[in-house]
């Protein structure tokens, strides 16, 4: 029998007890819960339907019918045929893998059939640059035409490279301004896990001044104008976007405002460190802010010897 959600109870109630698992270890926060049920589902779905096209009864998702040539097939049918991106592909067999893991933990199956199967090769495209003039005209705009709350929206992301959600969730008592240095502490990163952030002279002003202006009861730093409570994501993302249009500028993202001190610490920072301040897991992360310095500095040799 289908649930209404397109796919067997049997499937339905598998993902349910996968979920159930991740969010009783608690290191998965509610968004990425929510990418490996829908990611789950997309595969549960396609076992189902496009997999046996040609079955005359009710095919059922049952994991221990899973094989290493099932797992290859869904990978070429996501390529070839959904012709989806490398990225979102191999997201996809991670939570499979994710998945298979689990499936083993619990006896449900004997053997893993994802251990052979291997990502999709993706080409890494350097992040976008932001230079001196774009992060001026950034701030600019929002000092002029926002709340000082929104100015130092910026400043804070632009200095210490946080993401979105590490953001949104900062509380007043993550600042610590000391006498001789200043630090914040991102206590939700991604995997949950927590660091400390260095803050400059420009961040820490900044903050300095507008802890004064904030109320005392403030649960969240950056409180939503509107209600008071957490920033969402969405706004926070709409928000840089009104700034972004309103200095003129193009084909800016909030990631990019992370990626803008990644480039600008690259420089003066060693690599494990930058890693660090930045919650990399893996250096090779880090290490595209070097490849991409080290491309522009290969072109800026070459123009010189053309001139």
């Amino acid at each position: 029998m289908r649930e209404s959600t397109g796919i067997s109870e049997q499937g339905e109630q598998t993902i349910q007890d996968f979920i159930y698992v991740l969010n009783t270890l608690g290191n998965l926060n509610p968004k990425t819960l929510k990418e490996y049920a829908s990611d789950l589902k997309h595969f549960i779905s396609w076992f189902e339907k496009a997999d046996h096209p040609e079955e005359d009864v009710e095919v059922i998702f049952r994991v221990e019918e899973v094989a290493v040539s099932t797992l290859i097939r869904y990978r070429d049918y996501a390529q070839k045929v959904m012709k989806l991106k490398p990225a979102t592909i191999n997201r996809r067999l991670i939570t499979l893998k994710r998945f298979f893991e689990w499936a083993m933990s619990e006896s449900r199956i004997l053997r893993d059939p994802s251990k052979p199967i291997k990502l999709i090769p993706e080409e890494r495209v350097s992040p976008r640059q932001m230079t001196d003039k774009e992060e001026a005209a950034l701030l600019s705009a929002a000092k002029s035409g926002g709340s000082y709350r929104d100015h130092t929206i910026l400043i804070v992301m632009l200095n210490t490279g946080l993401r979105t959600m590490e953001l949104c969730n900062l509380a007043p008592g993550d600042i610590q301004i000391g006498t001789h240095s200043a630090q914040l502490i991102v206590r939700s990163g991604k995997l949950n896990k927590q660091r400390e952030v260095p803050l400059n002279d420009t961040c820490r002003f900044a903050l300095e001044k507008y802890l004064e202006s904030l109320p005392p009861d403030s649960q969240y730093l950056f409180p939503s104008e509107k209600t008071g409570d957490r920033l969402t994501e969405r706004a926070l993302r709409h928000l840089i976007q009104k700034y972004v249009k309103a200095s003129l500028l193009e084909g800016i993202s909030a990631h990019d405002l992370r990626h803008r001190f990644g480039y600008v610490m690259v420089e003066n920072t060693p690599l494990h460190r930058l890693a660090q301040i930045m919650g990399h897991d893996n250096l090779n992360t880090t290490m595209i802010y070097v490849k991409a310095m080290r491309a522009d500095s290969k072109l800026e040799v070459e123009k010189t010897a053309l001139e």
